[in-house]
């Protein structure tokens, strides 16, 4: 696969994006306990509301992202990409493009939270220049929250 679009998801998508989340996030099942929230989103609804876009390629959907603008900056509800396709870069680009949102819509910073158990992904958002705010325990989730100055 060589060509990456990230497009707006349609209804169309749904099942793919349902897909997904169920895949990429199963490895977390063992290690919180319970499934983690992104596999019971109701991304119907995302859809709906103009939050969702997708990666997809020449074999069909490898990642989405669902995020939204909230008061002074944009939220990062959820990022995910294919277990097949994870570490080539498309969580990356996802995460890239909702910065450029951001920016774009004037927004001063994109906040996100991720599982304290998603380790992995603590230390991705560092790299990516997102600092830690908070930590809390939140909705039956022990979460930790970043946020990206732009």
């Amino acid at each position: 696969m060589t060509v990456i679009e990230i497009r707006s998801a349609s209804e169309a998508d749904l099942a793919d994006i349902q897909a997904c989340a169920r895949q990429a996030y199963a490895k977390y099942i063992e290690r919180m306990n319970q499934e983690p929230a992104p596999m019971h989103a109701d991304f119907a609804l995302q859809i709906a509301n103009g939050w969702v876009d997708v990666a997809v390629g020449e074999i069909g959907l490898v990642g989405y992202v669902v995020y939204y603008q909230r008061d002074d900056h944009v939220h990062l509800e959820n990022v995910s990409v294919s277990p097949e396709f994870s570490g080539g870069g498309i969580g990356k680009r996802l995460i890239a493009h909702v910065e450029l949102f951001a920016r774009n819509a004037g927004s001063q910073a994109v906040e996100l939270y991720t599982n304290e158990a998603m380790t992995e992904n603590l230390a991705m958002y560092q790299r990516f220049g997102y600092r830690e705010v908070d930590r809390r325990h939140e909705g039956g989730f022990s979460r930790v929250f970043f946020r990206k100055q732009l």
